[in-house]
């Protein structure tokens, strides 16, 4: 067993031994890591790696203020159309040439033709040009206060920047060459799926000279040495944090938070305040959710309370919302919610019917080995059914999923019709960065779907002025996906991560970082 081997063999590892125990952080991540590109992917485990190696050229800070980081400077001219940018002195790529503006501007340009706000803003994107290895400069077409926002995204995809023979990689094509500028480097030879990922601290390195925040500020690596550990096991896991065999648990399961609450040796820390928001996403490729009246019938069947008891139980870390902009946000809006969510099962079965819907089976995808996720499927299964409708729930781990829910085949095919996730809040706190806002087909995320009233609405929100009516258009995006949804989404809910005491500098962000992070002797 994995599990069980890693929670063994943590304390008298290779790495740990030649290194030394206070230069090495083990920790437990939510999930194996076996893709690695983090602009060809959102799934979480990939953009965590993304935040080890690579930088970006802006961060936001514990305020959600968007700061530079690669970025040393910035002009905007008077008529808000005209950015130019002058890179930080002594950036340099792991293999130790310098980053240049001829990295920087196909890492843009990737990054930018898979992800929804990327999509948007290059729309108002009239030229990106280099003027010097240094500086390079953004003309706009319109003006648009996403910008700088947008190349601070501060989770997936993230913007990370790449050298420019790795950045012209074919966006839909995954990267061959991990090289990066950040803080830590991939030791590519160590990484073993399904057992461990390592990274090494990066000597030349240059952090900022201003103080961590959130993800920005100087990236300082205070351990020699990150190891993913992969352990599958809950309670396995826990064993070797309280043993001292691990440093960190980035998401210790629910049920066991009290055991860990009564370990003095332990502390719990809750890195990401803003939570996440749990999600069931269609194919709207194939029937029968090619259909939108078959899709309401979802959001009329469906309810929050049963998936957040039956994931997170305890009432403590989760929070019945129908607000899709998350609630406590500046958008929050219960505009065209008001009666779903509620398992109106008479209502749902009337659209269906009007629908004509013909049994088509739904081929749900069930992730079965991440603690968080492992439980929705089969509530969505039974909450379906009753309100009529035909379940084929295929059990798989996370990272299939992963890689399955990008295939467009038929459900009778290797397909898919309907998956569940999570968001972390940070990534969709407006329509335009949220991922599953984006309606244009092919160019959308997985599950492609195509709504030119949806699309034109995120267009007005990219160009809105004022807050009153970025919150008029977001209340009208959420009514039109009341009315055809892109997606579902089934509640909030909030995971403390977990480290041994002797663990400092555990920031607040909306994903775990590790530089910052120190490692005292004992405990």
């Amino acid at each position: 067993m994995a599990g069980a081997a890693a929670a063994g063999a943590l304390a008298s590892s290779t790495g740990a031994s030649a290194q030394g125990a206070a230069n090495v952080l083990r920790v437990v991540m939510h999930s194996d890591l076996r893709i690695i590109d983090p602009i060809w992917t959102t799934a979480y485990i990939v953009r965590n790696y993304g935040y080890m190696i690579y930088d970006t050229l802006f961060a936001l800070d514990s305020k959600g203020q968007v700061q530079p980081q690669m970025v040393d400077k910035y002009t905007v001219s008077d008529d808000k159309l005209t950015y130019t940018f002058t890179l930080r002195d002594g950036l340099m790529w792991h293999d130790n040439q310098p980053v240049t503006t001829a990295d920087i501007i196909p890492s843009i340009r990737r990054w930018a033709a898979r992800d929804p706000l990327g999509q948007t803003v290059m729309g108002f994107v009239g030229s990106i040009e280099a003027k010097d290895p240094k500086t390079f400069e953004i003309k706009l077409k319109e003006a648009t206060g996403l910008l700088l926002f947008a190349l601070g995204k501060p989770s997936s995809n993230v913007p990370f920047m790449m050298p420019k023979r790795v950045a012209e990689t074919d966006p839909n094509t995954q990267i061959t060459e991990f090289i990066g500028s950040g803080p830590f480097m991939f030791v590519r030879d160590e990484w073993k799926p399904g057992d461990k990922a390592v990274y090494a601290k990066f000597a030349g390195y240059k952090p900022r000279s201003e103080p961590a925040d959130g993800l920005a500020g100087g990236k300082v690596a205070k351990v020699d040495r990150v190891e993913w550990r992969v352990i599958t096991d809950q309670q396995q896991a826990i064993n070797a944090l309280q043993a001292g065999e691990i440093d960190i648990i980035e998401a210790p399961s629910h049920d066991l938070l009290p055991l860990l609450k009564s370990d003095d040796n332990i502390k719990l820390f809750n890195w990401n305040v803003l939570g996440n928001q749990y999600t069931m996403r269609f194919n709207h490729t194939t029937a029968p959710f090619n259909n939108p009246k078959i899709r309401q019938a979802v959001l009329y069947a469906l309810n929050q309370e049963d998936f957040l008891k039956a994931t997170i139980g305890d009432p403590e870390y989760y929070k019945v919302c129908k607000a899709m902009f998350v609630c406590g946000s500046p958008l929050e809006t219960m505009a065209g919610m008001e009666d779903k969510l509620e398992s109106n099962f008479a209502k749902a079965r009337q659209l269906l019917q009007e629908a004509g819907y013909n049994r088509e089976p739904v081929v749900l995808l069930h992730s079965t080995d991440l603690q968080v996720l492992t439980n929705l499927a089969p509530v969505a299964k039974s909450l379906l059914e009753r309100a009529g409708f035909v379940v084929d729930m295929q059990s798989m781990d996370w990272q299939t999923v992963v890689a399955r829910r990008v295939k467009r085949d038929p459900p009778t095919q290797g397909g898919w019709s309907a998956m569940l996730t999570s968001w972390v809040a940070a990534d969709i706190l407006n329509p335009v960065m949220a991922g599953f806002f984006n309606a244009s087909g092919d160019k959308a995320a997985f599950g492609w779907p195509s709504d030119p009233e949806i699309e034109t609405l995120r267009a007005r929100y990219a160009r809105a002025a004022t807050a009153a009516e970025q919150k008029q258009i977001a209340e009208a995006v959420q009514r039109r996906v009341s009315e055809a949804p892109t997606h579902i989404h089934l509640g909030q809910w909030y995971s403390p991560g977990a480290h041994r005491k002797n663990i400092s500098g555990w920031l607040e962000a909306p994903a775990p970082v590790f530089w910052n992070i120190e490692k005292g002797r004992g405990a």
